[in-house]
């Protein structure tokens, strides 16, 4: 029938095209005197655009498996690859030591992944101590002047929960979204004071404010500084797992990729946000959606350019994009 004849081609095309490419690497490597691995290593700087090459198809099976590998095990498994491709670590010192930092990128973003997707599975939970004290520190470090009245309270609306318990606005993200707001709040508390603050404000009305600020001051904010800082987290958190955030996070990690590189990514993207809000100056919270999914193809278009780290320094305060 044609549809076992289109199965046919299709198989002989495929098995063409992997034996032609397979003559073209011999060939390259009698030709150069490398392996594959060893061009995309030396022809390529530290960072994303190395390791999302190495990290792509497979170039080995013994490769394959090294991208799963505990983080110990990563510099026997590269003397492994080494003398499955005839590659002498004498006179290629380099060699290793590039490869062995890309495998640590990749097999620590692959560990961030699992990190991140278990926090944002642990359900806030009222009766568990730490929970409660990481909850009541939050409130310490936006209200540091307002005493909380109780537990249950119409105050935490000031901080831009929807009601009296935060406990039903952390449902999405779990103890995910409390983490990072919390990190937040300790790490860069004059820029989440700041936010906190303009959330609050129906109208810019200050002069004592950056330039950025300034120019944007009849612009409306109004927006709930902690929901926001929740659905801020549910970006980040689906940049991660989609495997968008491998460009910042090569760029930005020498090495293996942690929890703090992800709470500093989602500084900068709370202090972004709150920039992108106003330039658009939305008529009211209704508009929240919109705003966010275009936010969200702007960071995405950016995380495309293999150079690009998103934010390079600690502080959100002085974050850029930057093209390293």
């Amino acid at each position: 029938s044609k549809h076992l004849l289109g199965i046919l081609v299709t198989f002989f095309v495929f098995l063409y095209c992997k034996c032609l490419w397979r003559g073209l690497k011999f060939v390259v490597r009698k030709f150069t005197g490398r392996c594959e691995l060893q061009r995309i290593c030396y022809n390529n700087k530290h960072g994303a655009r190395r390791t999302l090459k190495i990290g792509g198809p497979a170039h080995c099976c013994l490769l394959q498996s090294a991208l799963s590998v505990h983080p110990d095990k990563v510099e026997k498994t590269i003397d492994d690859i080494m003398a499955l491709k005839k590659i002498n670590p004498d006179t290629n010192p380099q060699l290793g030591i590039s490869l062995q930092a890309s495998l640590l990128q990749i097999v620590g973003y692959r560990s961030l992944v699992s990190e991140v997707e278990k926090l944002r599975r642990e359900p806030y939970d009222c009766d568990n101590t730490e929970h409660e004290e990481m909850l009541m520190k939050l409130w310490k470090e936006l209200r540091p002047d307002t005493p909380l009245t109780g537990r249950i309270s119409k105050q935490w609306c000031e901080i831009g929960f929807q009601g009296s318990d935060p406990k039903t606005d952390f449902r999405g993200m779990g103890l995910l979204g409390l983490h990072n707001l919390l990190y937040f709040a300790e790490h860069d508390k004059a820029t989440a004071l700041q936010m906190l603050h303009d959330s609050l404000q129906p109208k810019h009305n200050e002069v004592n404010k950056p330039e950025w600020e300034q120019k944007n001051m009849d612009k409306a904010i109004g927006y709930s500084f902690a929901i926001v800082g929740i659905n801020i987290t549910d970006l980040a958190y689906s940049l991660l797992v989609s495997g968008a955030l491998k460009t910042h996070l090569y760029n930005v990690a020498p090495e293996m990729p942690s929890l703090l590189h992800f709470q500093q990514t989602f500084c900068y993207l709370m202090q972004e946000f709150h920039r992108f809000w106003i330039e658009e100056d939305p008529s009211d919270i209704m508009e929240f959606n919109r705003v966010r999914s275009k936010f969200h193809r702007r960071i995405l278009r950016q995380l495309k350019n293999p150079d690009m780290a998103l934010c390079p320094h600690f502080s959100a305060s002085d974050l850029h994009l930057v093209n390293l």
